[in-house]
Formats: C-alpha cells, sequence, structure tokens
C-alpha cells in the first residue's frame, strides 16, 4: 500500500490498481463527478451475479420509491410487523439477526412483489442467501464453490421474478392487478424520459438487486439497533418516552401513518447513531473514465477507486469522541456535508434510504412499545460477511411491559 498524502493512497484491491480518496473532499469529489470523470464500477463476482449490473437499478427504483409511494406504505408495514412480533417474537428469548431477516424480507417480498404466503417467502429466502454468500468470493465458477452456487441461485431467483413478470403483465391486462398494488406493478407501468417501459431483463434484476442489498443492509441496520439500545437504557427510555406518545396520540389499533414517522425525530437521530457507528455496507466502487487530478495526484483512466464510510464516520475532525454512542450529534444541522455517508451519496445514493427508514422506525415503535431487552452474549464479537453482524446473531433475553 502506497499513501501519496493524507487525502490519496493506493493500493491494489481485487485484482486491481485501486485509488481511496480519504475524508469529506474525497466523498465529495467522487459523488459529484459520477459520469464526468468515474462511473460505478463492479467485481467481475458481482457483474456474473446480476447480468444487467450495467443498467441503473437505481434509477429505476427512484422512479417509484418515492416519498408520495412510501405513504401509502407505512400501515402495510405496521401490519407486516404487528404480525411479526406475534409469530417470531412470542418467546423469552430471541436472536435478532435471524428475527430481523424474517422481517425484513417478508416485508420486502409484500410491499415489491405482493408476496405474503410464508413459504413462497422461504422459497426465495434460500437464493439470495446462497448470493449472499458468493457475492464478495473469488468470482471462479468450480464446481462445489461457494460462487458456483450463487450463480446457480441468481440465475435461478431471475428466472423465478422473471415468470412473475410475465404473469404480473397478464394480470394487469386482465384487471386481476392494479398499477399501484405494489412496486413490481409500477415498474412495470412506468416508462423513463424517452417513453420507454423497462425490459423485463432490467426489472428483474433491479429487483432481485433491492431485494438482496436492502434485505443485508436492513437486517444489518435493525440487529445494531438493538444491541445499541440494550446497552444505553438511557437511551432507550428516551425513545420509549417519544415512542409512548406517538401511541397516546392515535385510537386503539390504529395503525402508524407517515406523520406519526415524521415525529419520531429522536427515534431517528439513535438510528442514525447506530449507522454511523456500524454502517450496514462498507464502501462502494468506481471507476475512472478518463484522467483526472486530484489533490495534485494523476489518476489514470482505468484505475478503481474505493470510498469507506468508516474513513469519515469514525475520524474525530467530523465526529468529536467518535466510538461514543452520542445520538444528539444528529439534532439541529447535524453533521457537516459529506460526512456521513450510510447510503452513500450524488447520482448514485442509494434509492432505499427513505425506505430504510420507514422500516427501520416502524419496527423500532413495535418492539420498544413491547419489550426492554438485554444481552445474552455481553461480549459479543462483529464479524464481517459481507454485512457486520454480531457472531452469534445478537440473542437477547425479552421482558415484556407490565401494563
Amino acid at each position: 500500500m502506497k499513501r501519496y498524502s493524507s487525502r490519496v493512497f493506493k493500493t491494489s484491491l481485487l485484482g486491481q490498481p485501486m485509488a481511496f480518496l480519504s475524508g469529506a473532499e474525497g466523498n465529495k469529489f467522487l459523488f459529484s463527478n459520477e459520469n464526468k470523470l468515474v462511473q460505478v464500477w463492479w467485481p467481475s463476482s458481482i457483474e456474473k451475479l446480476f447480468p444487467s449490473a450495467h443498467i441503473n437499478p437505481r434509477k429505476m427504483l427512484s422512479s417509484v420509491i418515492k416519498v408520495d409511494a412510501l405513504r401509502k406504505l407505512v400501515g402495510t408495514t405496521d401490519v407486516v410487523m404487528k404480525q411479526h412480533l406475534q409469530t417470531s417474537w412470542d418467546r423469552d428469548e430471541v436472536n435478532v439477526s435471524l428475527v430481523a431477516k424474517t422481517y425484513t424480507f417478508a416485508l420486502a417480498c409484500r410491499l415489491f412483489l405482493g408476496i405474503d404466503d410464508a413459504r413462497e417467502v422461504q422459497k426465495i429466502v434460500k437464493p439470495i442467501d446462497d448470493m449472499s454468500r458468493g457475492i464478495l468470493s473469488i468470482g471462479v465458477n468450480f464446481p462445489g464453490t461457494a460462487f458456483r452456487r450463487a450463480i446457480n441461485a441468481s440465475r435461478a431467483i431471475h428466472e423465478d421474478i422473471e415468470r412473475m413478470i410475465k404473469q404480473r403483465k397478464i394480470d394487469l391486462s386482465e384487471k386481476r392487478a392494479t398499477p399501484t398494488q405494489d412496486i413490481l406493478s409500477q415498474m412495470l407501468l412506468s416508462t423513463d424520459e424517452n417513453g420507454q417501459f423497462a425490459k423485463e431483463a432490467d426489472i428483474a434484476s433491479s429487483l432481485v438487486g433491492f431485494l438482496h442489498g436492502g434485505y443485508g443492509t436492513v437486517t444489518a441496520a435493525l440487529t445494531f439497533i438493538m444491541k445499541y439500545l440494550a446497552e444505553h437504557p438511557d437511551v432507550y427510555d428516551e425513545v420509549l418516552k417519544e415512542q409512548t406518545e406517538i401511541a397516546k396520540s392515535k385510537e386503539s389499533k390504529e395503525l402508524l401513518n407517515w406523520e406519526d414517522l415524521r415525529r419520531m425525530r429522536y427515534s431517528w437521530n439513535v438510528a442514525n447513531e447506530v449507522l454511523r457507528m456500524t454502517p450496514p455496507v462498507f464502501g462502494t466502487f468506481r471507476k475512472a473514465i478518463t484522467d483526472f487530478n486530484y489533490a495534485g495526484y494523476m489518476i489514470p483512466k482505468g484505475w478503481k477507486l474505493h470510498w469507506i464510510a468508516h474513513d469519515t464516520h469514525k475520524n474525530p475532525v467530523y465526529f468529536p469522541n467518535p466510538e461514543k454512542f452520542i445520538p444528539s450529534r444528529f439534532e439541529g444541522n447535524g453533521p457537516p456535508p459529506y460526512t456521513f455517508v450510510p447510503f452513500g451519496g450524488g447520482p448514485r445514493m442509494c434509492p432505499g434510504n427513505e425506505y430504510t427508514r420507514m422500516v427501520i422506525l416502524v419496527f423500532l415503535h413495535n418492539v420498544v412499545m413491547k419489550f426492554r431487552w438485554e444481552k445474552v452474549i455481553p461480549n459479543e464479537k462483529i464479524v464481517s460477511d459481507p454485512n457486520p453482524r454480531p457472531s452469534q446473531g445478537l440473542p437477547i433475553r425479552l421482558r415484556p411491559h407490565k401494563h
């Protein structure tokens, strides 16, 4: 590894010459020069697993995952979470990674594909898991390898979703499905700036990418929220106070709505501090599409670039006492621009950031209103594969509230 300065260093990663641009300045440079000096780049293993990786799934999904659309999904999300509490949290101890994974995937299948049958959901979980295990493996397609299993899983899930797409087109034409019943219907009926409908294969690849990415990252975020609230009872008490006020303002059995989420300011500050401490995505890659100069150093065309959320998230210049859990960092104007980047930035910013916010806050409201909890393994280690997770999945002991 060769460091040019505190702002730039180069190394070799994934068999590629790679430059790291550090700090908020590096983030700003990469995020604001998309398709000017750099463009998205994926390792070969990801290219092979997502056949339409050349398209911009963020652009396709951003056309349908808008605030106005999400407003209508809060109630459904609340219903799914309440059902999940009844079926998966009805015991003294739970493994948070497992129950969070079950919830996030069941919800994604319901909202994106209109699937609410647990058996059908399970059929999709298995190939997504196999893809996760092989996604950052060496991209050599030999029998018996994690990558071969991931390739087979990718092919199977793409074929399944393409079949769903063909059937949905028929259902829409025959009025057995509605244009707004889920994200799939909306994607099928949306057009680009040229009035063109997306290809079935591209829609399938976008949905697989979002199911895979959102499933892992949201599960990680929920798991670490539970971890930090167990470790900081004073923070838990403030979250409970805020959520209790919201619950008191509603009629019995009335579902959460978008305005309720807007009132969860402290709870969202807590979630943001969790995302700062343990960003669910390590970072992403870009490729130089022309020679350019940065901080006095030449980056040749074809070189790869990498940004890492931890680089700014754990920097005391931007976040004093970065190892301390302090939700108040996000009060007022919050951190400086380009320092808090759990969802990336610029044109490539994750389109699911508002979706993630909705899922987290609905989850948090329901769990906090029902339980306190404590960690079963006080000093459980954190591992990454590739998303961060507690090594044993964060088993917790539940303490239901006494009403």
